[in-house]
Order: C-alpha cells, then sequence, then structure tokens
C-alpha cells in the first residue's frame, strides 16, 4: 500500500507539472489577453476542478468551478499519507496574466482506490482459495480413510466373513494409522477368541446337570429337535426315561448328599449299560429322571437293554439297604412323533413298571393311535388295582426314624414311615404310589389304614408307652368324615392317642385355615398333638402360626443341610427357633447328615434333630 501511495503521488505530481508547463505555453501563445478564450483552450487540455484567470492587477478576468467528486476512500488514503491536492499558478508577466487552477483527478484517484481494493482482496483471494481447495482434498481424504477403517474394523470384526483384510484400502496419507489397527485387529481376535471360549464354557455349563455332569433337560430338547425331529435322515430308535423313585425318601431320611449319592450311582450304572450302544445319549431331565436315547435299535433289542439295566439295579439295590432304586418305561420312536407324545407314553410306561417288581420296566411297542391315547388310562387302572390290593389285604409295612431330642429336657418322638407291597411282596415306590393314591382319591383311605395299623402293631407289641408321629395328607385333614372318624378312633385308645403326633405339611395347614384349626383343635381333645411339617417354604404368617398353635414345627431340610456354614440359614433358625420357644411351641430339624450340621443346630437350641445321621429307620 505505501508503494501504490508513492506511486500514485508520483503520478499526480507528473500530471500537475505537465499542466503548468502546457499553461506556460498557452499563455505565451495568447494574444487576445480575453480570459474566456484561455479557459476554453484549457479546458480542451485539461479536466479542471477549479479555474481562476484574472491580470497581475487583480483584475479578474475569468472564474469558474465544478463539484469535486472525489473518490473518498482513495483521498482518505492519501491525506493519512500526507499526500494533498493543491491548486496550480502560472503567471506571464509578458501578458500581464495570471492562471491558479486545480486539476480534476478523478480518474487517476479510481484507479488508485481500485488497485487499492485489489490489493486488499487479493491477499484473501490467493490465502483463502487454496486453503479451501485443501481443505475441501483433505475432507475428500479424510472420508476415504474413515470409510476404509470402518470397512477394515467391520472385516475383521465380522467372524463370519473370513476373507483377508485389505489394508491397501487406507490412503498413503494414512499411511501410520495402519499399524494401530493392526494392534487392534490383533487385539480384536484375541479378545474375541477369549470371549467365545467364556461363552461355549458358559453354555455347556448351563446345559450341564452339576450332581451327575450329564446334559440336562435343555440339551435333550435341543437335541431331539435338530436331530431326530427335524432331521431330513428317517431317524427311529427307543427312547427311554429311568426314573429315581427312592430320590424324595433318601432326601427325608438319610440327607441330601446321600440323596446325591444315590443320584450319581444311577447314572453312573446307566452310563455303563448305555456305553455298548452306538451313538447312545443319556439326560438328566430334572431332580429324578433320565432320558435315554439310543438309536437304531429296535424294541427287542431294548427288552435286552432293559433287562440288563434292572439287574444292575437291583444289584445296587441289595449294597445300598433300599426298598428299591429306579423304575424305566421305554418307547419306540421316529421323526414322525412329537416329543409331548414319547414323554407321556414313557411316563405311563413307568407308571405301569411300577406296578410290577422292584426295579421294573415296561416297554410300549408300536400299536394302534387309540390304544396309545389309552396309554395314560391303563397306566392309572393298574395302579387302581395296585392300590386296591394294598388297602383289602393290609399290604404295608411300618418304620420308624427316631427324632433325637437336643437336651434331657425336650420331648421328642420317633416318625413312623410307611412301605407299600405288591402281592409278590415287592416294595412298591412310595412317593410314586401315594401321588396316584392322591390322583386317584384313594389318599383317605390310606391315611385310615396307615393309622389302623399304627394302632395295631402298637398296642400288639405293648409300646403304649413310647411316642410316635404319624403322616397326614392334607386331604385327610380338610375332609369332615375323616375327622370325625379319627376323633372316634382315637377316643377308643385313648392311652396310645396321648402318644400319638400327627405330622401334616406346612403347605397342607394353609390350604383353609378353618379347617386347619377345627382339625388341630380336635387332635387336642383326643390327647394327641401336633406338628407342622417341612415348616418355612411357604408363606405363613406369624398370625396364623400363632393362631393355629401347633405343638411343634419341624424346619424343612433346606434351612438345615449345611447350616453349619449358611449365615443366613442360622440367623432365620434361630430367629424362628426364639419365637416358637415364646409361644411354646418346640422346634426339630430334619435331614441332619453331619456332626457339624448337629452340633451348630445344638448351640441355636434345637429341641431335636432327625436324620440319616442320627439314625437309619428301622422296622416299628
Amino acid at each position: 500500500m505505501f508503494v501504490l501511495v508513492q506511486f500514485t503521488q508520483q503520478q499526480l505530481e507528473n500530471t500537475e507539472q505537465s499542466a503548468q508547463r502546457v499553461v506556460d505555453q498557452i499563455l505565451v501563445h495568447h494574444l487576445s489577453g480575453d480570459g474566456k478564450i484561455i479557459s476554453r483552450q484549457l479546458e480542451r487540455s485539461f479536466a479542471l476542478t477549479t479555474l481562476h484567470v484574472s491580470q497581475l492587477d487583480g483584475v479578474v478576468l475569468h472564474e469558474q468551478s465544478q463539484t469535486d467528486k472525489r473518490p473518498a476512500l482513495a483521498q482518505f488514503i492519501l491525506n493519512a499519507f500526507g499526500v494533498e491536492q493543491k491548486s496550480q499558478t502560472v503567471k506571464n508577466a509578458e501578458q500581464n496574466i495570471i492562471v491558479n487552477f486545480q486539476l480534476n483527478q478523478s480518474d487517476t484517484l479510481k484507479q488508485f482506490q481500485n488497485t487499492l481494493l485489489l490489493l486488499f482482496i487479493a491477499p484473501f483471494i490467493l490465502g483463502w482459495l487454496p486453503a479451501l481447495i485443501g481443505k475441501n482434498g483433505i475432507s475428500r481424504s479424510y472420508r476415504r480413510a474413515t470409510a476404509a477403517v470402518n470397512q477394515l474394523i467391520d472385516s475383521f470384526t465380522d467372524k463370519t466373513n473370513i476373507t483377508e483384510t485389505d489394508w491397501s484400502k487406507i490412503p498413503h496419507e494414512f499411511a501410520e494409522i495402519k499399524v494401530s489397527l493392526k494392534k487392534l485387529e490383533g487385539h480384536t481376535d484375541s479378545q474375541f477368541q477369549a470371549i467365545t471360549l467364556k461363552a461355549e464354557d458358559i453354555a455347556e455349563q448351563a446345559y450341564k446337570d452339576s450332581v451327575t455332569g450329564l446334559p440336562n433337560r435343555n440339551r435333550f430338547l435341543q437335541f431331539f429337535e435338530d436331530n431326530i425331529y427335524n432331521s431330513k435322515n428317517k431317524e427311529f430308535g427307543v427312547f427311554a426315561i429311568t426314573r429315581c423313585t427312592e430320590l424324595q425318601t433318601i432326601n427325608q431320611s438319610r440327607g441330601y448328599q446321600e440323596g446325591d449319592s444315590y443320584i450319581r450311582e444311577v447314572a453312573d450304572i446307566i452310563k455303563k449299560q448305555a456305553g455298548s450302544y452306538v451313538d447312545h445319549k443319556i439326560y438328566r431331565l430334572n431332580s429324578s429322571d433320565f432320558a435315554i436315547l439310543l438309536p437304531r435299535i429296535t424294541p427287542k433289542e431294548a427288552e435286552h437293554f432293559a433287562l440288563q439295566l434292572q439287574s444292575r439295579f437291583n444289584e445296587y439295590q441289595k449294597l445300598s439297604e433300599l426298598d428299591s432304586v429306579a423304575y424305566t418305561g421305554l418307547v419306540s420312536y421316529d421323526a414322525n412323533k412329537a416329543l409331548g407324545e414319547l414323554l407321556a407314553i414313557a411316563d405311563t410306561s413307568i407308571s405301569l413298571a411300577q406296578t410290577k417288581q422292584s426295579n421294573a420296566w415296561h416297554i410300549q411297542k408300536e400299536s394302534s393311535g387309540l390304544e396309545m391315547s389309552r396309554g395314560n388310562g391303563y397306566g392309572n387302572q393298574n395302579w387302581r388295582n395296585v392300590i386296591d390290593d394294598v388297602l383289602t389285604n393290609n399290604r404295608i409295612s411300618l418304620l420308624v426314624q427316631l427324632i433325637q431330642p437336643a437336651t434331657r429336657s425336650s420331648r421328642t418322638y420317633s416318625e413312623i414311615l410307611v412301605r407299600f407291597k405288591t402281592q409278590e411282596d415287592q416294595i412298591l415306590p412310595t412317593a410314586s404310589f401315594l401321588a396316584m393314591a392322591e390322583k386317584l382319591d384313594k389318599i383317605i383311605e390310606i391315611d385310615r389304614l396307615i393309622i389302623e395299623t399304627a394302632l395295631s402293631e402298637i398296642k400288639h407289641k405293648n409300646l403304649q408307652d413310647q411316642y410316635f408321629g404319624i403322616n397326614l395328607s392334607a386331604r385327610s385333614v380338610h375332609d369332615d368324615q375323616f375327622c370325625i372318624w379319627l376323633e372316634r378312633r382315637l377316643l377308643k385308645d385313648a392311652n396310645i392317642a396321648s402318644k400319638l403326633i400327627f405330622e401334616v405339611t406346612e403347605f397342607g395347614m394353609q390350604q383353609s385355615f378353618k379347617t386347619s384349626k377345627r382339625f388341630i383343635d380336635m387332635v387336642h381333645r383326643a390327647g394327641s398333638r401336633i406338628t407342622v411339617e417341612r415348616f418355612g417354604v411357604g408363606i405363613t404368617s406369624f398370625k396364623f402360626f400363632r393362631d393355629l398353635k401347633p405343638d411343634y414345627i419341624k424346619m424343612d431340610g433346606s434351612y438345615t443341610r449345611r447350616i453349619d456354614e449358611d449365615k443366613n440359614n442360622q440367623y432365620f433358625m434361630r430367629l424362628m427357633i426364639d419365637l416358637a420357644h415364646r409361644i411354646g411351641v418346640g422346634v426339630f430339624a430334619e435331614n441332619v447328615e453331619t456332626q457339624e450340621e448337629k452340633h451348630m443346630l445344638e448351640s441355636l437350641f434345637i429341641d431335636g434333630n432327625q436324620g440319616y445321621y442320627i439314625g437309619k429307620p428301622t422296622p416299628l
């Protein structure tokens, strides 16, 4: 800008000097002395802003002026640099004329102003245009790089796509980022492998039974759906369910540890027996049921398998002093049979097997759809015949298991346990027998038979000085006719009635407060007592517990198991014992399996302990 101002100043001065020379020449050759003629000559030569022509003595010959339209910015800049436009004076003594004028330099000033504006704008244009062009180029490079990086990340995170990573897609300007991306790819691969292994391990654990190590029901359902029902091949074979009917009895009488050992032994027997069959599968469906798939064998071959399995169960029964071990129901399968149908038929086959001998089996061979649909009814009818035979011929035997008092002042009793027999004097599975009796409306008759048999044996064996507990079903407790019969029967043998304690589950008591209260009052009138067993698994309120006023409560075995290690169970048990003692109720613990559990319970002021560690069931 300084150079431009200097140049413009020089240009203005040159123009003024040139104008002075021209005016001087005009005056030299002017002869008339007429001011107007001089002004016309000057106007033809120059653009003037002001013009003053006079004689030396001051007489004005001509005077004129025009509006000065100078560019304001140019004028301001020039003034800032000290450049001023002054009027010029030319004298000619010979002609006796003085000319004072000022040139109109608007064109020069406009040119200066335009150049000045260009001087200001040009750096912005020259500076920002490349920046804008460069920015767009960089943005395009970034977009290409971003797209390439995203594509690369997708390629090595999507493990379903096993194509090799193409690093050439990253623009060369971002070559250094390849190092970081390769590190990320390596880290992602290692993390993916670790997560995959962990997920497989979790899935395996989720589909595995913790006691036996066998796959569980979920895995069985998945396998059947994928490999049999939806298989394109014509799959066939034999499906079997083996039911461990003594599990509940063992858990209650010997403890859960013995129950787990029993389940593991049965699982090992099934594994050994099924191991000789190609592509066999074994699953644990629930706490007591095992599923066995024997592909591509006929029902005849399955009978041989069932006989061998029964033989092994019989051997284990002798060693373990059990009434039975397990029963097996078998049914042939193919791809056209739905799983629900197979399970129902196998369950019916188990019901039929349980009406035979210990550890028996039953196979449902191919038959018409009508016979299949009647299978469940057939099983029920067999059970009805077996139950009627037990009732008619009094085919039961009684055992007792002691509740050991924790202190000398504690009053306890021996619980009477019942075993049911077939015509061949084989022991029936107790839990299944009672469940079927409940289902077929025979449970009240069974309770009557047990009470009659117990009273008869106590009297016959002269055991009137001992206390005995008898289990009753919830249906009997809430049946008016049974309550009337029981009261009369107890009054008939009042001396024995005062030694009896009737055990009813907490769930059974919860079904009706009114009838439960009436039953307890009746039992107390007859001189007997009441124990609420399996206490703690329901939602009984303290008011319900207080108003019923049982004589004893027997805590559920889930609170006893490993109580020496479980602080929560210790706190709960101590709380319940304290509350019960405050209202005069005794507290017993069942399923006591170890010495540590017994000592812990005694330290919590339990009144009595029952379990396999305390004593095994023995004949009455």
